[in-house]
């Protein structure tokens, strides 16, 4: 997709996003056989519910039939939120992860390397980390600055119990 088009879909798109409460993650066009695909992925701090993503769906889809930014040929549009594997790039990913277990790859410069910890708190400057113990040891504090990480993840619990389960 070329720059001038995402920007162009940017601007439509956002305003409409952010109506709902949302925001606008990623803007994907790209071919599926004769058809264009445009993916638009959304979040928010509660995360995104299917009725949300519908409903934002047929207003994209309303004002996207208003304008010519998809061009003139057919096109499919998918709005989704982001699955579990999306990279955490920006400030609000990593406090949207507290609590979570995540895996950093560190930068050169902070050692290299991999990091498997408990996001406990997020600030403006990085991550306050709970460093699972092996072996029976204890968990261990970390902290890692946001220009130490190099790229990170949320790692997938499937024995851990939810917050509000854990409220209930």
């Amino acid at each position: 997709m070329s720059t001038t088009q995402s920007d162009r879909l940017r601007g439509l798109l956002e305003p409409l996003v952010h109506a709902k409460d949302l925001d606008l993650e990623e803007i994907e066009v790209s071919r599926a056989g004769r058809r264009g695909l445009l993916r638009v992925i959304v979040d928010s701090d509660e995360g995104v519910e299917l009725d949300a993503c519908a409903e934002l769906s047929r207003v994209i889809s309303e004002k996207l039939d208003e304008t010519d930014a998809m061009g003139e040929g057919e096109y499919v549009l998918e709005v989704s939120s982001p699955g579990a594997d999306r990279p955490l790039t920006q400030h609000r990913h990593y406090v949207r992860a507290t609590g979570r277990l995540v895996k950093l790859r560190l930068t050169d410069s902070a050692g290299g390397g991999e990091v498997i910890a408990r996001i406990l708190t997020v600030d403006d400057d990085g991550l306050d980390l709970e460093v699972p113990g092996v072996k029976g040891r204890k968990p261990t504090a970390r902290r890692v600055e946001f220009a130490e990480i190099a790229k990170a993840r949320v790692e997938i619990e499937f024995s851990r119990k939810d917050k509000k389960e854990e409220e209930a």
